[in-house]
């Protein structure tokens, strides 16, 4: 049971940003970043939340492990809680 935070290098506008999943259930997940973070709930994004740099600290000393990218994708998979965004059909 654990929260997972990769190393933040996902730029988008202007900022770095990490991924927070659980390896567990999405209810773990939502009672940490409430708790612990203060991100809203309309921030999450199907299996996971976005979470600027200047908290990926904060989230660490709040219990969250940090753990490379393709570990936190491995046990997010492992966990079957990962969204995959359905594939563009090639008909038209």
């Amino acid at each position: 049971m654990a929260v997972l935070i990769d190393t933040p290098v996902w730029p988008w506008r202007g900022r770095l940003w990490s991924h927070l999943v659980s390896d567990t259930d999405y209810d773990e997940l939502h009672a940490f970043v409430e708790a612990e973070l203060g991100i809203p709930r309309r921030a999450f994004q199907g299996d996971h939340y976005d979470v600027p740099e200047e908290l990926h600290a904060v989230a660490v000393a709040a219990g969250a492990e940090s753990v490379s990218a393709r570990e936190l994708l491995s046990r997010l998979l492992a966990a079957g809680l990962r969204v995959r965004k359905p594939r563009a059909s090639a008909a038209g």
